[in-house]
């Protein structure tokens, strides 16, 4: 069985363990309770794990230059906790990508899913949850305890506030400010505050999502936006004008649950 590929000139602590084919380059530091799964590339000046943190990376992803990946949360109230940050398989970070361990008031982990690229200077902050099939544009930046489902687009340029929820195969405009829940399937864009303007017609569509759940979908999302109807009356049109398929009953249940309100 092979050995990891370490650069001589790479920092890799005694307590690290890196699956056999794991590559480590130029300059980079790795410590602390740190496991990197198989297939992994860490390339020159990145810096990964913490004296305090526990750190699992799974197989297949890249670590791009001066990465900086499960450093310690950015909260007064941390406390040098074993707290935690685990990422999944075939994720792509570039560079200068932050993401920090989660804090024990917020769940104790930060998670990123499989299959997502976080483009360069994105900021994950503490208690984040990211799903699978997420794209991140460069410099978007996540205080902490967001959550993110599965197949969400974040443009350029987004800043995120505390406790916001991103539902799944939802859009975010390039320099937006997103202050409360963007729903699942749908567009949403302000620089002042982020609001939902539409179907994500386009990524369902590519997505495979069939014409007549497109529609079905869309027919639900203008409920919700268009006119001046509550959330209730929204869901009660809902109910009765939109077949009550899976991806309708997320769309409802997302909305239901959210706490701190729905960006329309």
């Amino acid at each position: 069985m092979s050995s990891p590929a370490i650069h001589p000139t790479a920092i890799v602590e005694k307590s690290v363990e890196l699956a056999p084919d794991v590559t480590v380059g130029p300059f980079s530091i790795l410590k602390g309770r740190l496991r990197v799964g198989r297939g992994t590339k860490i390339e020159g000046h990145a810096c990964l794990g913490s004296d305090s943190t526990v750190v699992e990376i799974g197989e297949e992803n890249v670590i791009q230059n001066g990465a900086v990946i499960g450093g310690p949360p950015q909260d007064l109230s941390y406390k040098n906790e074993p707290t935690r940050l685990v990422i999944g398989n075939k994720n792509l970070f570039r560079e200068f990508v932050t993401v920090n361990c989660g804090t024990m008031k917020g769940g104790g982990v930060t998670t990123i899913g499989n299959n997502c690229m976080l483009m360069a200077y994105v900021h994950v902050a503490h208690d984040c949850n990211i799903g699978n099939g997420v794209i991140i544009a460069n410099l978007v930046q996540f205080a902490g305890h967001v959550q993110v489902e599965d197949h969400v687009r974040i443009g350029g340029i987004v800043g995120l506030v505390q406790f916001t929820r991103i539902g799944r195969y939802a859009y975010i405009g390039g320099a937006s400010n997103v202050r409360k829940d963007v729903p699942p399937y749908t567009i949403a864009e302000g620089n002042a505050m982020a609001r939902v303007r539409a179907t994500n017609k386009v990524g369902l569509q590519r997505a495979g999502f069939a014409k007549e759940e497109v529609d079905n979908i869309a027919r639900a999302v203008r409920f919700l936006v268009a006119g001046d109807r509550t959330i209730e009356e929204s869901l009660q049109k809902i109910a009765s004008d939109c077949t009550q398929s899976e991806h309708i009953q997320h769309f409802v249940n997302f909305i239901k649950s959210s706490e701190g309100g729905v960006a329309r």
